[in-house]
């Protein structure tokens, strides 16, 4: 995934700006704030990493002579260690991989297996990710948080191979 803060944008800020030298010093509780480039700018597109476990579970909703249509379901759950690009104030950018919180997601899907080993996949996943810590300068005291929802759409193509032997009978 990726994300890219939009430019030129009003948000909610709480927090203190303290001996940056500009016009952004200051104590802010909940207060309507325009964030322009030279106040911040906030990416993840090196890598908004979400590395996860799913759990699966597929049911046969019925057979033809060489095809099975299954549906799956599941749920998931991660970390978030994303690279951000952040340039805030006058601080130089800042952009080392950093753990900053978590993420949990949902999915379905419809699988069509044929002749027992090949499928097509069709899936519908969605989620929340939650990031209380992510890094803005190299100062651990700088941070930001975020928070949002997000779904995604997957298309796959497979085979399964068993490595298991076949007992004989």
């Amino acid at each position: 995934m990726k994300y890219v803060m939009p430019d030129d944008l009003t948000v909610k800020i709480s927090g203190y700006v303290e001996n940056s030298g500009t016009i952004y010093d200051g104590t802010y509780v909940n207060n309507d704030f325009y964030v322009d480039s030279a106040f911040l700018t906030f990416e993840h597109t090196d890598g908004l990493n979400y590395p996860n476990i799913e759990f699966r579970q597929f049911d046969e909703l019925f057979a033809l002579k060489n095809a099975n249509f299954n549906i799956t379901e599941g749920l998931g759950a991660g970390i978030l260690y994303p690279r951000s690009n952040t340039k805030l104030l006058n601080y130089q950018r800042y952009d080392e991989f950093h753990l900053a919180g978590y993420g949990l997601s949902a999915v379905v899907g419809l699988n069509i297996t044929f002749y027992k080993h090949f499928f097509i996949q069709s899936e519908f996943k969605g989620g929340f990710i939650h990031m209380p810590d992510i890094r803005t300068t190299s100062s651990v005291s700088d941070k930001a948080s975020q928070h949002f929802f997000f779904y995604q759409v997957n298309f796959v193509f497979g085979a399964t191979i068993n490595l298991k032997k076949k007992k004989e009978k």
